[in-house]
């Protein structure tokens, strides 16, 4: 996502596994929550999936513009390795690609950690293959099935579609921490997690691009917004789920044709750190009332209108709850 960062002309260090967004602060908790005006300031925590992680670091820069004593820090450990971190109370947010499961609300209600779940976006998962590859253009979802079942034998992609050229296919996917990896393999292969294993995996989908890119037969999957930024290095390939085959898209993902690799995106504060960390409270604030301008910048699919109320109630119920005013909104984004 490194064009959408330099657009803004924001400095954004790497280090780590985290994107940490210049600014001083310490290394939690804050100061001044911005409702009256005034730049808030310390340090807001945030891990999670890295396919919501462009989307929640836009919304960082944008803030920080404003909010220069804040310090934020977004990781990408993936979804669930995002939860692991947030339910022991590192984090003051979850990125996720997926809802919280139950076994991780129990871990998080063990430790006294409240999630609140945000939507924040739409996805359009992309499934892609080599620029070279100008034969599966379109694949239906039992040939994914096929390609991607835990007991699959298929090494080659006629084995995938007779028409197709003998060509060894090589696969590349999300590793297991990942929400991307979730709901896929249940989308695809009708159970969390279940896939063959003789995959490169990797919680980074730049590594997931590179590899398909540098393979003739490559074929993986990851976030749309992906897709969009290295649709010069690979080709999305159309689902066909029994409809016909439709190209992921903003409006195919907005409108419910593009099945079943459509899914929302989450962000999953913590009503704790609501309490105890004014600089956090005030820039999910900023978050959520310039979603709309923040998925756009960043690229994403934004929420619709219905999504979008949906949003506020939950955002306004989750501010209630932590007992911190919504009223005093943050500067609108520029």
């Amino acid at each position: 996502m490194n064009s959408t960062r330099n657009k803004l002309g924001i400095a954004v260090m790497v280090a780590g596994g985290s994107l940490v967004l210049a600014a001083c602060g310490g290394q939690s908790g804050g100061s001044g929550s911005g409702a009256s005006g005034d730049p808030a300031s310390g340090a807001v925590a945030v891990d999670g999936s890295s396919t919501v992680a462009p989307l929640t670091s836009v919304a960082a820069e944008l803030f920080q513009a404003q909010n220069s004593g804040v310090n934020v820090t977004v990781g990408t450990s993936g979804t669930g390795g995002g939860f692991e971190k947030f339910c022991r109370g590192e984090t003051d947010m979850n990125d996720a690609s997926r809802p919280i499961e139950d076994d991780e609300k129990a871990n998080c209600e063990k430790a006294g950690v409240t999630p609140a779940p945000l939507t924040v976006a739409n996805d359009a998962l992309t499934v892609v293959v080599n620029k070279e590859n100008t034969f599966a253009t379109c694949l239906t979802t039992e040939q994914l099935e096929k390609i991607w079942a835990p007991k699959s034998e298929v090494t080659n992609w006629n084995q995938v579609d007779p028409s197709f050229p003998d060509e060894k296919l090589v696969l590349f996917g999300p590793g297991t921490d990942s929400g991307t990896f979730d709901y896929f393999t249940e989308a695809i292969n009708g159970e969390e997690g279940a896939s063959r294993t003789d995959f490169t995996p990797s919680e980074d989908d730049n590594v997931i691009v590179q590899g398909v890119a540098g393979s003739k037969g490559g074929l993986g999957y990851f976030g749309f917004t992906y897709y969009e930024e290295n649709a010069d290095k690979v080709n999305a390939v159309q689902i066909d789920s029994g409809d016909g085959c439709v190209t992921p898209s903003v409006q195919s993902a907005q409108d419910g044709t593009y099945t079943p690799l459509a899914r929302p995106l989450f962000v999953y504060p913590s009503i704790e750190a609501l309490k105890s960390n004014p600089a956090f409270a005030s820039f999910l604030t900023y978050y959520v009332e310039n979603d709309a301008t923040i998925a756009e910048q960043a690229q994403f699919i934004p929420l619709n209108d219905k999504q979008n109320a949906e949003l506020q109630t939950a955002f306004e119920k989750a501010m209630s709850d932590a007992g911190v005013p919504v009223s005093g909104a943050s500067p609108a984004a520029s």
